[in-house]
């Protein structure tokens, strides 16, 4: 198998496993809120930690919509440079993201992760998407 069609399936796999990793977040979401909070909280804090990462991965999970319509639609399948992209973007997480719920980092912390790992690679299949569909052009 040769090195482009090889990224397929690595970066479906890869991309499966962020979206597992966020779910597990979602669902052990109180435990992270808690780790982000001093000993002594007021309600007012939780809440606003609580909204917090609500929003943090409810646009991941945008973010892997975006990719994964990009990625099912043909446009970036094949494309090598965005498969190498997204392949690097979200193996990095199930190396980081054990580490933000088992080591308990801070919340905002999360806002980094999600920066690499799911921004960039859905703005840059956004831009796939306009270039194939909006204006026309073969995939890089």
């Amino acid at each position: 198998m040769s090195m482009p069609t090889s990224l397929v399936p690595s970066r479906f796999l890869t991309l499966m496993a962020h979206f597992l990793i966020v779910v597990n977040i979602f669902w052990s979401r109180e435990d992270n809120v808690l780790a982000c909070l001093p000993p002594s909280y007021t309600l007012h804090q939780y809440q606003n930690r609580d909204t917090e990462l609500i929003v943090a991965l409810s646009l991941t999970l945008g973010m892997f919509l975006i990719e994964l319509l990009g990625f099912f639609s043909g446009v970036s399948m094949f494309n090598s440079t965005q498969n190498l992209i997204s392949v690097t973007a979200h193996c990095r997480v199930p190396s980081v993201c054990p580490s933000f719920v088992f080591e308990r980092w801070e919340c905002w912390t999360y806002w980094y992760i999600f920066g690499f790992c799911s921004a960039l690679p859905a703005c840059i299949e956004i831009v796939l998407v306009v270039a194939v569909f909006g204006l026309r052009k073969k995939p890089l």
